[in-house]
């Protein structure tokens, strides 16, 4: 296999994604980036100078046949995978007493279903390579907020990061969670307006995403809560 290591990340086109694949890139890494806008990927690669390293895929995160062609296709391309990024996720930005249930079903499946599936078919190339598993969850998945459905879907990543950092740590394989709190990203299109107060930048939480990958060779880094400060909660 080629010395040069290998990331995957869904939501790669924008936002957090996005930050992490330009800093992964320019420390030398290759990087495939999976999202289900096809144009958003073209305009990030293009912008990029459509380098080599850097391997676009249409697909969904909480589709599992698009999950595991994504892997599938990184694997062919690059010969490796040495870090997985699940980092795809939106917010409905209602309440479960008030808000409209017909965007429920796919905030869940790509919150939650969408890194459980990336674990499922990243996990046995991972285990050649010693591999991480990095999840993107939020603060939101630490504080309970009234009605916030989205936020029960980042306690279920909570959740599931330590349920799969107890299964895969015997086969070599960290597990990180990284949870910021508010962040300037497109996260925030839908709801209308940034909310008030100091806000992280993507490139900010990026960081603490590649010094977690970075660590040495057996570290495991699990938990990381990112919080602009002035956040209260």
């Amino acid at each position: 296999m080629s010395e040069s290591k290998v990331a995957l990340i869904t939501g790669g086109g924008s936002g957090i994604g996005a930050a992490v694949a330009r800093r992964l890139l320019d420390g030398g890494w290759r990087v495939a980036v999976v999202g289900r806008g096809a144009q958003r990927l073209r305009d990030f690669a293009e912008g990029l100078g459509n380098p080599p390293e850097l391997l676009t895929i249409t697909g969904s995160a909480a589709e599992y046949g698009d999950v595991a062609a994504a892997v599938e296709q990184t694997l062919k391309t690059y010969g490796r995978l040495d870090t997985v990024v699940a980092n795809a996720g939106f917010a409905t930005h209602d309440s479960v007493a008030t808000g409209d249930p017909a965007g429920w079903t796919e905030m869940v499946l790509t919150n939650v279903l969408g890194p459980a599936l990336l674990i499922r078919a990243s996990v046995e190339a991972l285990k050649e390579t010693r591999g991480r598993i990095v999840l993107v969850g939020s603060v939101a998945g630490f504080v309970h907020t009234p009605g916030n459905i989205y936020g029960a879907t980042k306690w279920a990543v909570t959740g599931l990061a330590e349920n799969a950092r107890r299964e895969v740590t015997e086969l070599g394989i960290g597990v990180t969670l990284i949870a910021p709190g508010r962040v300037e990203t497109p996260f925030w299109d839908s709801y209308g307006s940034l909310p008030p107060g100091h806000l992280l930048t993507a490139d900010q939480i990026a960081e603490s995403v590649t010094w977690a990958i970075g660590q040495p060779e057996g570290v495991d880094v699990n938990t990381v809560v990112v919080r602009p400060l002035g956040q209260p909660n």
